[in-house]
């Protein structure tokens, strides 16, 4: 059997999507800087004999089985009886564990604990408690046969980090799991398709340490590259030239790295060239500011925007001349100028950006369809403008998201441009 991982999370409304399953994603991103393999993950419901299948299918390909969810009070809450029942162990109250409950039941004034809440005391007979530190429900550490470990945790996000964190990597590190890490990087790119990029970058996607691989979401075409290493130094080492090569190869179209946006690119620019930013919105309401200041330290070079969605506010406020929009209307490109003219000029700023669009569902015309969108950008010496289509067919947040990127990468290339 091979020495790896899988991950199985319970609870029926994972299934049902009314939850992100975003502890999958942080297990399975832990056990690569871990360095441990990890094929398989289960999803499943509320229900004894489903979770015994889950079970059975994991125990025969994986040494390592990672269970969330499940460990509540309530009469849904299995995963630790089925568990203990699989591998036909009683279950036996944890004195320790009633003490922890108690002691914060009355730390956090709640009275005195709850019969339901005794239940989650109840830990299979010989299983280690893997304690939960911000929670009641505590996990287990188990090893139920041999060369098979069980580890369980609650379902909440930051009590399951928690005791990761705290108990389950040293346990790990201390049981010769994670002899290697898994260390990546992920490049972004915008004004590429995933296809272009991929046959751009075509060599590197044959390499085996580190690997290279694309992939695409929200617009932005990512190549991720990994690398496996004793540690992350020397798996950082294995990475760089890897990525400076992809970096050249990408040009323009590489804005970043891991969590960066393109509004940390474009702030990072503005900053090297001292220079302030404004912003005039129609068709986005406002989200082009919300994705400025979401990066700290954004006040520094981004003063403000005006929400010119009513013509009124486009002429009163932004200096928009009345017969343009007459006769060209709101959505146009010479609207889009004069907007970036008009809120550079009102906020006193180095560059003026600014967007108006048909976001839909409603309002487009054969020559004006739903996803035709103008940005304009203007700076001391020039104003210009660039016309998008995004289409009707994903939405209007979709249309409003592509609008806001795309205006943030007009403005980074073309302050790029200038610096050459």
């Amino acid at each position: 059997m091979n020495r790896s991982a899988e991950i199985i999370c319970v609870g029926t409304e994972l299934l049902l999507g009314d939850i992100l399953n975003s502890n999958a994603q942080y297990l399975a991103q832990q056990l690569a800087q871990l360095g441990i393999a990890h094929h398989y993950q289960t999803v499943v419901g509320d229900n004894v004999l489903r979770l015994k299948r889950a079970i059975a299918i994991a125990c025969e390909r994986s040494r390592l089985l990672i269970f969330t969810g499940g460990l509540g009070p309530t009469p849904d809450d299995l995963t630790t009886a089925t568990i203990a029942d699989f591998f036909d162990t009683p279950l036996v109250e944890n004195p320790a564990v009633i003490a922890d409950i108690e002691a914060k039941f009355a730390r956090r004034g709640r009275g005195e604990m709850s019969a339901n809440n005794r239940k989650q005391a109840l830990l299979p007979q010989g299983a280690e408690v893997l304690p939960n530190g911000q929670g009641t429900a505590p996990g287990i550490i188990w090893q139920p046969r041999s060369g098979l470990i069980i580890m369980t945790f609650p379902g909440v996000p930051r009590e399951m980090h928690d005791m990761w964190e705290t108990t389950s990597v040293p346990y790990l590190k201390a049981q010769g799991w994670a002899s290697s890490v898994i260390h990546s990087r992920t490049l972004k790119f915008w004004g590429v398709s995933e296809s272009g990029l991929a046959e751009r970058v075509a060599p590197f996607l044959e390499l085996a340490n580190p690997t290279v691989a694309p992939y695409a979401g929200k617009g932005i075409i990512k190549l991720r590259i990994s690398a496996k290493a004793e540690t992350v130094a020397a798996a950082e080492a294995l990475i760089a030239p890897i990525e400076i090569q992809l970096r050249k190869l990408g040009g323009q179209d590489c804005f970043g790295t891991d969590d960066e946006t393109l509004a940390h690119a474009v702030g990072i620019l503005l900053k090297a060239q001292q220079q302030t930013l404004a912003v005039a919105e129609s068709c986005t309401g406002g989200g082009l500011g919300k994705s400025l200041t979401a990066v700290a330290g954004s006040s520094s070079y981004f003063w403000g925007g005006i929400i010119a969605y009513d013509n009124r506010v486009k002429e009163n406020l932004l200096g928009v001349k009345t017969d343009t929009l007459k006769k060209l209307g709101a959505v146009s490109a010479e609207v889009a100028e004069q907007m970036a003219v008009g809120v550079r000029q009102q906020l006193g700023t180095d560059w003026g950006l600014s967007v108006t669009g048909i976001a839909g569902p409603a309002g487009g015309t054969v020559d004006k369809p739903v996803g035709l969108v103008f940005i304009g950008i203007a700076d001391a010496a020039s104003v210009r403008h660039l016309e998008c289509r995004f289409g009707s067919y994903r939405g209007r947040d979709w249309v409003r998201l592509m609008s806001e990127c795309t205006a943030l990468d007009l403005l980074r290339r073309t302050i790029l441009s200038s610096m050459t």
